[in-house]
């Protein structure tokens, strides 16, 4: 490894700051999706086993470095309780004396949470000073918030000069398999890439088709694609302003012999609503009153054929409005073969980013996947070739504790 791990620090007796991420989907105050807490259990049982207090950072939401209420995270402490099966206490702010007075109150073996670092202008800004303020708090600080890395803030980037620095059970994790997996992947690879948008996809769009032996489209970003090849797709979702984009995408591609996979059929409706009356179109004859929400049966069918030829998977996003049935059913469909080729170890499968975890959880397919990534745009920049800060920060700042 080139960066520190928990197993070469001494943490016993410590107070270790561990940089989670708890920017987790909540609805009234209610957690809707655990993963990312119940993701950095293994941490806190091994930082708990070594007799440490540990003080856990994270942001929620974007609180624009003021005080919002809204955006506080004193909700996550019963949750976190009973997730974490411990201790766990709450301070109204991530830096200062109150809190260095709660963390030095605390029993070995407990858990501090401390209030969204985002109420500080200085985290964001990867201020020095409010960096410093944080280090104070602790002896060790620990990154277990792979989700976070690709942003240069204090609490990722800045605070690892100021204190031995190590990257958690998650983050080890994560790396590990990401470069298991893809790395040095066996051939032939596809890419499974859905989303709304071509415009924030670009960079990985670009990088995939240098990389896959096919790129699987789906989503508002294949009506893009969709169009550029001189196709209508009604009122469906579409950002006619990068049609030239799509064009050089193709193109690329088409350099790199990699094949760009569109929908052959589509279903569409009139309106993106429950119950609403929806068709199956092919691609050339899509009606200008419709919307297309959805791949089609021809479609999955002909991804399948494909799957089924390929020994390495990378997903990313849906294939379609997937939070409406019926179409949710191209998602469903492509993500439950893809699990079964895992499952008989056909193919290695990796998937993260965006709305994908959710996605795929509808299914209940994402525990055969190789490895679901906790990251939505760390995971998307990992798979760009680009160095995240946080990851970055731990390799130059490896100091023994």
């Amino acid at each position: 490894m080139s960066y520190n791990t928990l197993n070469m620090l001494n943490l016993t007796n410590k107070t270790v700051i561990l940089r989670a991420d708890l920017n987790v989907p909540a609805h009234d105050g209610v957690v809707t999706d655990f993963t990312r807490i119940d993701r950095l259990i293994p941490t806190i049982d091994y930082l708990r086993s070594q007799n440490t207090k540990i003080v856990v950072i994270s942001h929620y939401g974007r609180p624009k470095g003021q005080v919002n209420p809204d955006y506080s995270l004193s909700f996550l402490t019963t949750v976190l309780i009973d997730r974490w099966s411990c201790p766990v206490h709450f301070s109204e702010d991530c830096i200062g004396e109150d809190a260095q007075a709660q963390i030095n109150d605390m029993g070995e073996g407990e858990v501090m949470l401390l209030e969204n670092l985002r109420f500080h202008a200085g985290e964001e800004k990867n201020d020095k000073a409010f960096a410093a303020a944080l280090a104070q708090l602790g002896d060790v600080y620990v990154n277990d918030a792979f989700s976070a890395t690709h942003r240069a803030h204090a609490s990722i980037d800045a605070i690892t000069a100021l204190l031995p620095s190590a990257a958690g059970l998650l983050v080890e994790e994560e790396l590990s398999n990401l470069e298991q997996i893809l790395k040095t992947p066996e051939q032939p690879i596809a890419a499974v890439v859905g989303g709304a948008k071509i415009s924030t996809k670009l960079s990985l769009l670009k990088n995939l088709v240098t990389q896959v032996d096919y790129l699987i489209l789906g989503g508002g970003m294949a009506n893009t694609f969709l169009l550029a090849k001189g196709l209508g797709v009604g009122k469906s979702l579409v950002e006619a302003n990068m049609i030239g984009e799509a064009k050089d995408i193709m193109q690329a591609a088409q350099d790199a012999d990699c094949q760009i996979v569109l929908p052959i059929d589509v279903n569409c409706a009139t309106e993106f609503a429950a119950g609403a009356q929806c068709e199956i179109q092919t691609t050339s004859t899509i009606q200008d009153d419709l919307m297309v929400l959805d791949v089609g049966p021809e479609s999955i069918a002909n991804v399948k054929e494909i799957l089924a030829t390929c020994k390495t998977v990378i997903w990313n996003g849906p294939m379609g409005a997937f939070e409406i049935r019926p179409f949710d059913i191209g998602t469903n469909e492509l993500a439950q073969v893809v699990a079964k080729l895992t499952k008989d170890g056909k193919v290695k499968s990796v998937a993260g980013g965006g709305d994908t975890v959710a996605a795929l959880d509808g299914t209940d397919s994402s525990k055969d996947f190789t490895y679901i990534s906790t990251a939505g745009g760390a995971f998307l920049e990992w798979l760009e070739g680009k160095t995240l800060p946080g990851i970055a920060a731990l390799e130059n700042n490896k100091k023994a504790a």
